[in-house]
């Protein structure tokens, strides 16, 4: 069975071609489901984030499921596959474990050091596991990777002073407004997102918010923790007005604010400057808005700039991460390898012979001398023979396994019955569908668009 993962991410497609292959859960789940069985693929986990859409596999035959894999993100999609190969990338084994892990453990973030992917990996794991799309492998791999991303900001001060897009986001709005109390700032959506910027431009002075969701009802609840002004969605062009900043992640699959809106406020505010930062993914905010004088308009690929000083900062405590993330890649090959079938059948005659030896020199110390040599012999040679016919049908179904689709499942069941895993106790060793995901979340570990 072949580990692969395919995916887009910030470094290599723009935010134009990742908002059409961003996937809401119906979507990673249909796509999931339409996977299962094709080619030969046998587990499906995908992860789509704001910077990145990937889809995890397990594969009997890796370059079928390449084609199988890029076939449907780019139909699920409407992605014409030329464009979509021109910015994806693939990785096989050892090379998409260690991806995996460094996602995990931010250091392949827009921003190295943010908490927000961990949590990310999370949900889309749990997804996937409710959705039946998991089994040995993906189990074991998610598992382990969230226990590598807890290690990484445990183990490396990585996540001191933690940043965030939201931060960053803020740290671009300073760059034009150098004082940014009494300013008016209009939120567009009230998730996670907006309420971390939210808090970030509190900190830095800001006491006047609009506020606006579809739902109006919680547009009134972040209103009044921010002791702003509720505004109904469809009211927006009326306030847009009274804001100089405009900070929008709603989620929607669509434009919320369009050039023309935009340009009747500017008349409004004597073209007073407005500064928008859309952190959607898809984007909110038309990009036609940027040629409506005195709009200035930036999205998440803008943050880059600012997230590179981070990275930069980071750098000491990164390379700490890698050395961590390449001993937890060694631990997961090695219990990968350990479910090929010859070290199987070996390991398993090998605890075979220990308790043949261990229980036949029980068994003669009774005798102590009453028995003879040619006695001894025929006891020793009757126990092995025990032994042989008794792996013997495992040993042949082992063999057969090898080449036959989801072969490995079978080859996991036979370590765990005769116990061969070794420290088969920790988090993520085990396998089957039926087993709960892990659950918990870390203050820190809010899922990020």
């Amino acid at each position: 069975m072949h580990l692969a993962v395919l995916g887009i991410n910030h470094k290599t497609a723009p935010v134009e071609l990742r908002e059409k292959v961003s996937l809401n859960g119906d979507a990673c789940a249909s796509l999931s489901r339409g996977l299962i069985g094709e080619s030969g693929i046998m587990e499906v986990v995908p992860l789509s984030t704001c910077n990145r859409t990937e889809i995890y596999a397990v594969a009997s035959r890796p370059d079928a499921g390449k084609r199988e894999i890029m076939a449907s993100l780019g139909a699920t999609a409407g992605v014409d596959l030329r464009e979509l190969e021109s910015c994806s990338y693939f990785h096989e084994g050892e090379i998409a474990v260690t991806h995996l892990y460094t996602v995990a453990g931010s250091l392949d973030s827009l921003v190295v050091g943010e908490a927000q992917i961990l949590g990310q990996i999370k949900e889309a794991y749990h997804a996937a596991h409710e959705n039946q799309t998991t089994s040995v492998l993906l189990n074991r791999l998610f598992r382990h990777a969230l226990e590598v991303g807890k290690r990484v900001r445990t183990d490396t001060r990585i996540g001191e002073n933690p940043v965030s897009v939201s931060s960053v986001a803020v740290e671009m709005v300073r760059k034009v407004f150098d004082d940014l109390e009494g300013r008016s700032v209009l939120l567009l959506g009230t998730g996670e997102m907006t309420e971390l910027t939210a808090t970030h431009l509190v900190s830095n002075g800001v006491t006047k918010f609009i506020v606006s969701n579809r739902t109006y009802s919680r547009a009134e609840e972040m209103a009044a923790k921010l002791e702003g002004t509720p505004v109904a969605f469809e009211d927006i062009a009326d306030y847009l007005p009274l804001a100089d900043i405009v900070i929008s992640s709603t989620g929607a699959p669509h434009y919320v604010l369009h050039k023309g809106t935009v340009k009747k406020a500017m008349e409004k505010r004597h073209n007073r400057p407005i500064f928008f930062i859309d952190i959607a993914v898809p984007r909110d905010i038309d990009p036609g808005v940027n040629d409506v004088y005195n709009a200035f308009l930036y999205d998440i690929d803008d943050l880059n700039e600012v997230a590179q000083d981070n990275a930069a900062a980071r750098e000491k405590e990164a390379r700490k991460a890698e050395h961590i993330i390449a001993e937890e890649v060694d631990d997961f090959m090695r219990w990968h390898s350990s479910l090929d079938v010859v070290p199987t059948i070996l390991a398993m005659r090998e605890k075979a012979e220990e308790i043949r030896e261990s229980e036949l020199a029980k068994a003669l110390a009774k005798f102590d001398s009453d028995l003879s040599e040619n006695d001894r012999s025929s006891i020793e040679a009757m126990a092995a023979a025990i032994v042989k016919k008794i792996l013997h049908s495992p040993t042949v179904e082992l063999k057969k396994a090898a080449n036959e689709r989801g072969g490995y499942l079978y080859v996991e069941s036979m370590r765990r019955m005769f116990r061969l895993n070794g420290s088969a106790g920790r988090a993520g060793d085990t396998g089957g569908n039926k087993e709960k995901p892990v659950q918990d979340r870390g203050k820190d570990e809010k899922p990020e668009r």
